[in-house]
């Protein structure tokens, strides 16, 4: 038997943990903070700017400090993911699925067929996140991002929704 007591005393006002908003330019210095710990080439601060002005920028909360960030680009029937990142010290416990798939009910949200990104074929935790999403390869850009030893290729993943 079930019952609908409603919620747990003391919890009726609490935000539910992670919780996801629009990223605004007063919390540049967690996202850089973030980026920096999780990518070897990361993102400016400049770049996130410009992405908050014009993008469909989002950062990721828990217990009142930003885990992580993500940036979508729409355009006619598609979306490009431009940024998905959890900070060092939260990866591993499912906040990085949990954005992608809020950014991904955005895109759909938005009347995107496709959703379009590119990852480094080094980044397997990465790969194997969008394959278990329903991403599959469909390119390669040579040269694609900075690395140790020149330039490393990028893996072009597309989710078609159906």
């Amino acid at each position: 038997m079930t019952t609908d007591a409603g919620p747990a005393p003391g919890l009726a006002n609490s935000a539910p943990d992670p919780a996801f908003r629009p990223m605004v330019m007063a919390d540049l210095s967690e996202v850089m903070r973030n980026e920096r710990r999780s990518y070897s080439w990361p993102w400016t601060a400049g770049i996130f700017a410009d992405c908050i002005a014009s993008d469909d920028c989002w950062v990721v909360e828990s217990k009142g400090r930003i885990i992580g960030h993500g940036v979508l680009s729409h355009g006619p029937g598609e979306t490009h993911l431009l940024n998905l990142c959890i900070g060092r010290g939260n990866q591993g416990r499912g906040h990085g699925r949990m954005l992608l798939e809020f950014l991904l009910d955005r895109a759909r949200a938005r009347g995107s067929e496709t959703v379009l990104l590119e990852v480094r074929p080094s980044n397997s935790v990465a790969l194997e996140l969008y394959s278990s999403l329903g991403f599959r390869e469909v390119g390669l850009r040579r040269d694609y991002y900075p690395a140790a030893d020149g330039h490393e290729a990028a893996c072009v993943m597309a989710l078609e929704f159906t």
